[in-house]
């Protein structure tokens, strides 16, 4: 008897392995200023947040393009939980592969934004 093998569902989303996930496309997913506001909400809540959670000033196609670059290029995890998409991220996976480069970054967005008198 043969193995039954099933189709992955429609609900599942694909992500590179932590040995894919290459420097050029964690900066290209970082450069983007709405991209990384996402980054440092997941950042400072240290959890999943749906994105619902997000409140951004593009349109939902937009929105779901950032998800999905983030995503692509090892960033973030997402996954369905209920009806939710839930979005954390890859801390462990971009520390390993690129030590401080994470912390640099927000650090360095921090203090832009205080810089310019933002949040």
């Amino acid at each position: 008897m043969n193995p039954v093998t099933t189709a992955p569902s429609t609900r599942e989303l694909a992500h590179p392995a932590r040995e894919e996930i290459r420097l050029e496309g964690v900066l290209h997913a970082l450069s983007d200023p709405i991209r990384l506001s996402v980054v440092s909400d997941l950042a400072a809540e240290e959890q999943e947040l749906s994105c619902s959670h997000f409140v951004l000033p593009v349109t939902k196609s937009t929105t779901t393009h950032h998800f999905r670059v983030l995503r692509e290029s090892g960033v973030i995890q997402q996954v369905y939980r209920g009806t939710a998409k839930m979005n954390g991220l890859r801390r462990d996976d971009l520390d390993a592969l690129f030590p401080g480069l994470l912390d640099s970054v927000l650090a360095a967005a921090a203090g832009q934004a205080h810089r310019l008198g933002g949040s």
